[in-house]
């Protein structure tokens, strides 16, 4: 017990301000973005930064207002975080001929408005390590399915998920 209440203390200490925390959000959201920049996928820098600092600040605004409120729920608005970004991610899915492209951007953006809501409530740990597990997952899983497209000489055929 004694070194779970000595991390919580350290943790509690690293306490960061709602401005270092909107920061925080921008460039976890922008390190997402380049990797979308890079690939030469829509939306970007810009539209990943965006969506993080928005559910920060909207997780900022919930954990605050459960603080002037008792009866304030938290999670409402984190809820209202999901349906919002899943209209967005509806909007860059796209079915053309058989083939469904946008999977992997609407997942990255679903998954980059949790990391700004973890960052807005302050569950830092959560939100560093969710952004560098999904960097591994879209740049090296990326790297694995050319190798796996080279062996066979010829394209895979992705119907469900596309390379986007």
């Amino acid at each position: 017990m004694f070194v779970i209440d000595k991390l919580a203390e350290v943790y509690t200490t690293l306490a960061i301000p709602e401005s270092g925390l909107i920061l925080l959000s921008a460039t976890l959201g922008a390190l997402i973005g380049l990797e979308r920049e890079i690939a030469g996928k829509d939306p970007s820098l810009r539209t990943f930064s965006l969506i993080c600092i928005g559910s920060c600040v909207f997780s900022i605004l919930s954990r605050e207002a459960v603080m002037d409120n008792q009866f304030a729920d938290p999670s409402r608005i984190a809820a209202q975080i999901v349906t919002g970004i899943g209209f967005l991610g509806a909007g860059a899915i796209f079915r053309s001929r058989g083939r469904v492209s946008g999977l992997t951007t609407a997942a990255l953006m679903w998954v980059t408005a949790a990391i700004g809501a973890a960052v807005g409530f302050n569950l830092l740990p959560v939100a560093l390590s969710a952004t560098v597990t999904v960097l591994f997952i879209v740049v090296a899983l990326r790297m694995v399915h050319r190798i796996i497209q080279w062996c066979h000489k010829e394209p895979i055929p992705r119907m469900a998920d596309g390379d986007d």
